[in-house]
């Protein structure tokens, strides 16, 4: 999978950490998202459901509920649930063996990758989950 190879290679993570790192990033994505963005999203990165699965239990239990938890104080997403949501990450990278400052490492990589496979419009949508 070539965004795995740009991750390992550029990152010096090894193939599990690359693949539950993008599969976090994307897991918030699919949270903070509607259905008609993030299919646009899913449309342009081969084997999302194999990056969704490889993200570690816990870290994908934690997005969900804080999605929830901001849905049900009326926050509709907003910079709370962005906040929530990125702190929610640092907590599945740290499973992964990854410090929190990953974080910010991958998602430049993640980005041009969507970029090159989708174009701006769809770079543009995932960038804005993780501002």
């Amino acid at each position: 999978m070539e965004l795995i190879e740009l991750l390992t290679q550029s990152l010096d993570v090894n193939q599990k950490q690359a693949k539950g790192g993008a599969g976090l990033i994307f897991q918030l994505a699919k949270q903070q998202l509607g259905d008609g963005e993030f299919s646009k999203v899913a449309n342009v990165v081969p084997g999302l459901n194999d990056l969704l699965g490889a993200a570690p239990q816990e870290g994908r239990n934690v997005v969900g509920a804080i999605g929830g938890l901001v849905g049900a104080l009326g926050g509709g997403g907003g910079s709370v649930g962005k906040l929530a949501g990125l702190a929610s990450l640092a907590g599945g990278f740290g499973q992964l063996g990854l410090k929190p400052d990953m974080i910010s490492k991958f998602a430049p990589i993640i980005l041009s990758f969507v970029q090159s496979q989708g174009g701006d419009e769809v770079k543009n949508i995932l960038a804005g989950i993780l501002k």
